[in-house]
């Protein structure tokens, strides 16, 4: 697309934390979306680089300027240099993505006038004496803020933070880019099951107290399979001495952080996401267990997770931190051959149909029409 030609066209400013090829579900998040709106707009994100350093590049279309910041406080990070930042930037629209209350104070000084939209990926978990600072001038974006995208409706419901703001609250679901876990090679496939079973029972994700990592493994005392857990963490020893003191140690696998989580999801033959808490706000990670074929055994938390991946349907829903419930439902898919491959392909259409990235920029397009009434008769194409 020429410069000319977008020169005309809305522009948009997203302010986020990091950016890809730093890892997370958020970095993601904002890639896949601004990737899709820079095809047939001006597009540019505001993150913070790995260090003290500036840099600014374009890339897939997208301008990304990555900031010098000088450590973290509470998970995030210090740009000094971002209300200069976001006041040379100017934007038709703003887009903030949350939790991230430096960027909102940034906004708040920067003087940029254009319109606000946040995605509140998640509430502020703990971290009394931050918020005690920090509540203020979040509140006070979010009440300028003309609408809040929320990724989804049992979130909203639930969440403390969002509740003066429901007037203003839409949902839009996350979604990913299927190209980006798909898996084909046989070959490769065949060697994973080789190495850990036929049927082998996968978790991802950081080794941290909320994922319920622990219930897993404790699980696995009455369950026919191995489990490959992978993911690195402050929980990996404690976790590796469990599945020693259980008894489980040949059935559980943790081969850490890996380059590619792709062939893990092709080879297995369950997914499950046994998260104890809300912390984990939607689950990205079954998004990509259920794009390839598998079916999810998630928890009843008061998050995304069970909304994404329904019970009796693409997966089975368990009380959180009930190793009981847990062991029989993994057990329960082993067994059965027609019920795993009936919740598999389930998971995967319902991926295709509802949690795609292009389905989720469009309807992001959508949200951004009604605030800029102007914008609803932009042509844009997200596919």
């Amino acid at each position: 697309m020429s410069e000319n030609f977008l020169s005309d066209r809305p522009s948009i400013l997203h302010l986020g934390k990091f950016y890809p090829p730093d890892s997370g579900g958020i970095e993601t998040h904002v890639r896949d979306l601004a990737v899709r709106q820079a095809r047939t707009n001006r597009v540019k994100v505001i993150v913070a680089n790995a260090g003290a350093r500036y840099e600014i590049e374009k890339i897939d279309g997208v301008q990304v300027e990555r900031l010098a910041h000088f450590g973290t406080i509470a998970s995030m990070p210090v740009c000094p240099g971002l209300p200069a930042a976001i006041r040379r930037s100017p934007a038709d629209l703003v887009h903030i993505h949350t939790p991230n209350p430096g960027a909102a104070l940034a906004l708040l000084m920067s003087g940029q006038n254009g319109k606000i939209v946040i995605t509140h990926h998640a509430d502020t978990l703990g971290r009394r004496i931050l918020r005690q600072f920090s509540d203020p001038f979040v509140h006070r974006v979010m009440r300028r803020a003309s609408r809040i995208i929320v990724t989804s409706a049992r979130y909203l419901e639930s969440s403390p933070e969002l509740a003066p703001f429901r007037d203003k609250c839409c949902i839009v679901p996350l979604g990913i880019d299927l190209q980006d876990i798909a898996c084909r090679n046989n070959e490769t496939i065949s060697k994973f099951r080789q190495k850990f079973g036929e049927r082998f029972i996968l978790a991802v994700g950081r080794l941290v107290p909320y994922k319920g990592f622990n219930i897993l493994v404790r699980a696995m005392k009455n369950v026919d399979a191995r489990l490959v857990l992978v993911g690195a963490g402050p929980e990996y020893d404690p976790l590796a001495k469990l599945a020693a003191s259980e008894g489980v140690t040949e059935r559980v696998i943790m081969p850490g952080r890996v380059e590619d989580i792709r062939p893990y999801f092709a080879a297995a033959s369950i997914f499950v996401l046994p998260s104890l808490t809300r912390a984990e706000a939607f689950g990205m990670v079954q998004l990509e267990a259920m794009a390839a074929g598998l079916p999810v055994v998630n928890t009843d938390i008061d998050s995304g997770v069970p909304e994404v991946c329904l019970d009796g349907k693409t997966g089975i829903t368990v009380p959180p931190g009930d190793a009981t419930a847990l062991s029989r439902a993994m057990q329960l898919l082993l067994e059965r051959n027609d019920l795993r491959e009936q919740f598999g392909e389930a998971a995967r259409v319902r991926v295709n149909t509802e949690y795609t990235a292009d389905v989720m920029a469009a309807r992001t397009w959508s949200v951004y029409a009604e605030v800029c009434n102007r914008w609803r008769d932009v042509p844009v194409t997200f596919e």
